[in-house]
């Protein structure tokens, strides 16, 4: 089912958690918080969103990191329903595509309720305080590689690690429903 997010409530406190990357490693994001922000944004790996975009977002992401700003990647479909999305294909997906964010486990989908995740990929922009300043889509690119795309995330990303705030006109990323228990 095609959904898109709410609107950003911005000042909104991020739930500290901890999850497990599919090797076990855990990652709590109070860690990761850092001087320039984080970014958790749910994905997975069967989503054809997610696999649309999934070159553009490493790329995105990777400068990101290289930047400064912190990155964490949350899966919390039930994979025991959804086979593809298993930490097992969780590894490879993330090895195909480049992911260089730890790519985390939400087993009892706890995280994502919290969130209030409703789709994915659903990104979420927080400065350096751990308030939602982000709840937008990656780029205007939709479902193609365009070679003139606006990358949202990323800009939006910056100025939150610039100013503490982000843009005030935001378009809703669009995506597959999470797969609920």
């Amino acid at each position: 089912m095609l959904l898109d997010t709410p609107i950003c409530d911005y000042g909104w406190k991020a739930p500290d958690f901890t999850l497990k990357d599919a090797n076990g490693n855990a990652f709590t994001m109070s860690d990761h918080l850092g001087e320039k922000g984080l970014l958790i944004m749910f994905i997975c790996n069967h989503c054809p969103y997610v696999k649309a975009i999934a070159t553009r977002l490493a790329a995105d992401t990777k400068q990101l990191m290289a930047e400064g700003i912190n990155v964490l990647a949350v899966m919390s479909n039930d994979y025991h329903d959804v086979e593809a999305d298993s930490p097992k294909n969780m590894l490879s997906f993330a090895k195909q595509h480049g992911f260089e964010f730890a790519y985390l486990v939400d087993e009892d989908q706890q995280v994502a309720k919290q969130y209030g995740a409703v789709c994915t990929p659903d990104f979420f922009g927080f400065n350096y305080l751990g308030e939602l300043q982000y709840r937008g889509r990656l780029d205007d690119a939709r479902l193609q590689d365009a070679p003139n795309r606006e990358p949202e995330l990323l800009q939006a990303m910056q100025m939150i690690a610039a100013i503490g705030k982000g843009p005030k006109q935001q378009t809703a990323s669009m995506g597959c429903s999470i797969k609920w228990r």
